[in-house]
């Protein structure tokens, strides 16, 4: 083996650089100067085609060549033809090619070589542009042009759908400009069309958006009949669009008809897409066999889940059910077309391999996998649960059906959430032994289906109040799933209910870490800090809450609330408008928002809201008692009976209610008894209505006697001052009745009331009470000890009334 194996010398080594030096004496111009017949050759040749030499005899050495040391060789064609300027029998051959290869004659005056002109210097400056030209101006007019259709674009993207209307108004105008002036520059058929169709097309989407109809159709009919424009019969889908919008079915049919028929058939697609329109339409207008044959084509063609859902609904809508479980069959087998999520878990711990999962993860390839994901599931649990009660004899034998559907299908998944919407129908009909004995089904099944199951069963207790078994299953709840914000949710409330308010925080923000978007949690949490007083930082909840729900009644009334126990009167009063507002025929929203306004000293809108809440809710004492009061201080005593007879309705066990009906009969006189005898017909009412007539003369003549001694100075007028100043002091005595009796009404002692006004009711964390705590209303005048003179009145002497 060794025998093969030779080793180098080491005495002589290679050298690494040896050869560079060598090279080709072919290549070496240093002495063409002093080449004799080159030179010569070039002097006879320049500028003249070589003589042919295919007849001159081929030597073996044509002429010398230079080489490094001076010595000369000679070198023969390949082809046996002499070389280029080779001496051969005395005659010097022409040399060929001189020009070209960048020789001139300079060169041998010793100029340098620069076949590229480099010595020449920069080139000269281009030319400047004439910006008056009229094509520059046209070029300049169609840049401004597209520039200004991009910006509409962009702006109704941003949401900005006026801005965007203008932009592509202003290109329209411009693009008009355009065209004129191309038409003056030039042919007519140099018109940039697509230009032209970009433009209008714009302008009709803007209008369109802008919900400008009219003016969008218009726009769309000057493009459709354009017969320059290709392919423009498409628009006639936006035209049948608008139509739709406007609810004029049968134009919309017929524009998307006449689209259908101007698409080939190889836009497959597209086709469809009309055809699904079509077949809304159809249900829109009540054809519900015409929108049947037109999804039943598009399922056959190109199955798509809107169409198998929109099947299924006209099949319900005609009331067939062997054809709502074939339409429902035929929803399931649509392909959802996404990867499977094992793709997303790592087989291996390859780092690279785990930065491409990571960065797959969540892209918008993935993010649009779960939309499409989430929307297949909830057209399949709309579907079954829209046809379960009606496909077999009862719900939940529909149900059942349906569950084992999906089990068969590529949607297994969702026959767990099948069942729990099987539970929920149970409780919708207050079948609450079902629907827990359904839900106890679950128990003994995967934790994310356990964690569901055990949340609702929580919540059903909850709602009996036995808060030990609601508890309970809130504990399974979250020990099947940690991260399940409705079972952290319901463990607080649990815990808010047993009075610890503390933890009952700490669930909810647990909830909260693992699912921003809980509002459940976010209001209870509310409501826990507002027990535990710190008001700051559940109105900062509460606040965070109307930024998701801005129509929400229950967060309105416990912002207004929390701004009333900050003693803010005018935050309150501004977030109560804004729930009546919601809710405008709210009761105890309307006597809030009174009591406030009554305890800022404004009587006009304190009465404006009570009378609203009366009318809504005609049983509360506290309005009752409130607009009772308001007409005694008026001196309306007759319109304060109604009110205190209804009180003594509601209340028959309370005296007050008949004293109070009493001295408003008493203190309403001999006008109350002219009212009535006139409605019942007695025969006396002419007596008394001259009474009545004989004594306000006289009340008219005392005013005025009194007003011209106030008038008048002097002893005897004084004296009529006097005896004037003691009349008006019993006017103003019996103008003050109606305060004390007002307050001699609050005075009273209340018993067996069936609303309890001074009451404090905060909402739980269970049920939300739009109407809010009820707390005691600001008393307008202070309470005074009730005499037996403040119930009499003698402004009109009780002489005039009958024996």
């Amino acid at each position: 083996m060794m025998q093969n194996v030779h080793l180098a010398p080491e005495t002589d080594e290679d050298d690494l650089y040896s050869g560079y030096n060598d090279y080709n004496p072919t290549y070496d111009t240093e002495e063409l100067e002093n080449d004799t017949a080159f030179q010569q050759a070039v002097k006879t040749s320049h500028g003249r085609r070589p003589p042919i030499t295919a007849k001159i005899p081929s030597t073996a050495v044509a002429r010398p060549v230079a080489t490094g040391c001076g010595s000369k060789t000679s070198l023969a064609s390949s082809m046996g033809r002499p070389m280029t300027g080779a001496i051969q029998d005395g005659v010097t051959r022409p040399m060929t090619a001189v020009r070209a290869a960048g020789f001139t004659k300079a060169a041998l005056r010793g100029s340098a070589f620069d076949p590229l002109g480099q010595s020449r210097g920069p080139a000269p400056p281009l030319e400047a542009r004439n910006e008056d030209s009229p094509e520059e101006k046209i070029r300049q007019l169609e840049k401004k042009v597209n520039e200004l259709v991009e910006e509409s674009c962009i702006a109704n993207s941003c949401g900005d759908l006026k801005l965007a209307l203008e932009k592509a108004k202003d290109a329209g105008r411009k693009e008009r400009v355009l065209v004129r002036q191309r038409e003056q520059v030039t042919s007519p058929e140099n018109i940039n069309l697509d230009l032209t169709y970009s433009v209008l097309f714009n302008l009709a989407s803007q209008y369109s958006a802008n919900e400008m109809y009219p003016e969008a159709l218009n726009t769309y009919q000057v493009i459709v009949k354009n017969k320059m424009f290709s392919n423009a019969g498409r628009l006639k889908v936006n035209m049948g669009n608008i139509f739709l919008k406007q609810r004029n079915y049968s134009k919309a049919i017929k524009f998307y008809r006449m689209a259908l028929d101007q698409i080939p058939s190889v836009h497959k697609e597209m086709r469809i897409k009309i055809m699904q329109n079509i077949g809304v339409t159809f249900i829109k207008t009540g054809q519900y066999s015409d929108a049947i044959n037109s999804f039943e084509h598009i399922m056959s063609m190109a199955p798509n889940l809107k169409a198998g859902f929109n099947l299924i609904l006209s099949y319900f809508a005609v009331g067939d059910r062997e054809k709502m479980k074939k339409a429902f069959q035929k929803l399931i087998a649509v392909p959802l077309e996404t990867d499977e999520d094992g793709k997303y878990i790592s087989p291996n711990d390859d780092p690279h391999t785990n930065l491409v999962i990571e960065a797959i993860k969540n892209d918008h390839l993935r993010q649009m996998e779960r939309e499409r994901k989430a929307m297949a599931e909830k057209y399949i649990m709309t579907a079954a649960k829209l046809i379960a009660p009606v496909i077999e004899t009862s719900f939940a034998v529909g149900y059942d059906w349906c569950v084992e559907v999906v089990k068969a299908s590529q949607y297994v998944e969702l026959a767990n959430d099948l069942e729990i919407n099987k539970a929920i129908t149970y409780l919708r009909q207050k079948d609450f032994n079902q629907a827990v004995e359904t839900l106890k089904m679950f128990e003994k099944k995967d934790s994310s289906v356990k964690s569901a199951a055990a949340t609702n069963l929580s919540f059903l207790y909850y709602l009996e109040n036995e808060f030990a078994q609601a508890s309970s299953y809130a504990d399974l709840a979250v020990n099947s799933d940690r991260y399940n914000p409705s079972a952290l949710t319901n463990k607080g409330n649990t815990v808010f209910a047993n009075g610890d308010y503390e933890k009952a925080a700490e669930f909810y923000k647990e909830a909260l870490r693992n699912d921003s978007s809980c509002t459940e949690a976010l209001y209870n949490i509310g409501l826990t800090y507002k027990k535990l007083n710190r008001l700051d930082e559940a109105l900062d909840c509460f606040l965070k809450l109307h930024a998701i729900l801005r129509n929400s009644a229950q967060v309105l009334y416990q912002i207004a609330n929390i701004y009333e126990l900050m003693e803010d009167p005018n935050q309150a009063m501004e977030w109560l408008m804004q729930l009546i507002s919601v809710v405008p025929t709210d009761s105890r929203a309307l006597s809030k928002l009174g009591g406030l306004y009554d305890s800022e000293g404004d009587k006009s809108q304190a009465f404006q809201y009570y009378y609203e809440s009366y009318r809504y809710f005609p049983s509360n004492i506290e309005v009752i008692e409130w607009l009772g009061a308001y007409y005694i201080d008026t001196q309306f005593c007759e319109k304060a009976i109604q009110y205190f007879e209804r009180a003594s309705l509601i209340q028959p066990t309370q005296v007050k209610w008949q004293l109070m009906v009493a001295s408003c009969f008493r203190r309403s006189g001999l006008r109350f008894l002219v009212r009535l005898c006139t409605d019942i017909g007695l025969k006396e009412v002419q007596e008394y209505a001259t009474k009545l007539k004989r004594l306000e003369k006289m009340k008219e003549i005392r005013e005025q006697r009194t007003k011209s001694g106030r008038d008048g100075s002097g002893g005897p007028r004084g004296r009529r001052d006097g005896s004037a100043g003691s009349d008006g002091g019993q006017n103003c005595s019996a103008g003050s009745r109606g305060e004390r009796l007002s307050a001699q009404l609050r005075a009273l002692p209340r018993t067996e009331e069936p609303y309890d006004s001074s009451s404090n009711k905060e909402l739980d964390a269970s049920y939300v009470d739009p109407l809010g705590p009820q707390i005691e209303r600001p008393r307008t005048a202070a309470k005074k000890r009730v005499d037996e003179d403040d119930f009499a009145d003698e402004e009109l002497g009780d002489d005039l009334l009958p024996e």
